[in-house]
């Protein structure tokens, strides 16, 4: 499916999670899509040190998984896509080119399931959807964060002072009872921010 794409060129493929972190230093690709359960070093593993050593990567994460602890697991390793395998070939080519984007992208499964979930618990709980509270610069700021970007990049983007996205970040964060990076992705993800 991906060689079938014009504008997708295929670099490299590995064998096992120690052979796509080699490959990630050595080839710099645009994307790298890891599955969950590699030999030797699993994708979890391999994105965190990919992450950590090529962050232009943008890592798509292959799983059989759906529970939300996987997830969140890719996501706090640096996955910006996450690819359920049942699922996946409808997917694929829009994931790559999404991630290539510098956008995250969830399989529309996924994003379905999360997004019935957030409902039903706002349903069932009686709970008032917290991102009302939010002031329309804390939408934004949010938005940012979503993307993976960083407080430096979004006072840049919105020509605020660093200290000002700090504390729309420190204030949204607080109003939705996020303590993460993965958390605020996952969010946005069940509220569909991610367009």
């Amino acid at each position: 499916m991906l060689s079938e794409a014009p504008e997708i060129e295929i670099v490299g493929e590995a064998c096992d999670g120690d052979e796509a972190v080699e490959m990630a230093s050595a080839l710099r690709p645009n994307v790298m899509i890891l599955d969950v359960a590699m030999p030797k070093r699993n994708g979890i593993q391999a994105a965190t040190q990919i992450a950590k050593a090529e962050p232009g990567v943008g890592i798509i994460m292959l799983s059989m998984y759906s529970d939300e602890e996987y997830l969140m697991r890719a996501i706090s390793a640096g996955a910006k896509g996450y690819l359920l395998k049942d699922s996946a070939e409808p997917d694929l080519v829009t994931a790559v080119r999404t991630v290539a984007a510098g956008r995250p992208f969830f399989s529309t499964v996924l994003s379905a399931a999360l997004v019935a979930d957030y409902v039903r618990k706002i349903q069932t709980e009686g709970l008032q959807d917290p991102y009302d509270a939010l002031t329309e610069r804390e939408k934004e700021v949010l938005q940012f964060l979503a993307y993976a970007k960083t407080s430096k990049e979004i006072a840049a983007l919105l020509g605020l002072s660093l200290h000002t996205v700090e504390t729309h970040r420190t204030n949204l964060m607080q109003k939705l009872d996020l303590h993460s990076a993965a958390e605020v992705v996952l969010y946005a993800a069940r509220k569909k921010l991610l367009v």
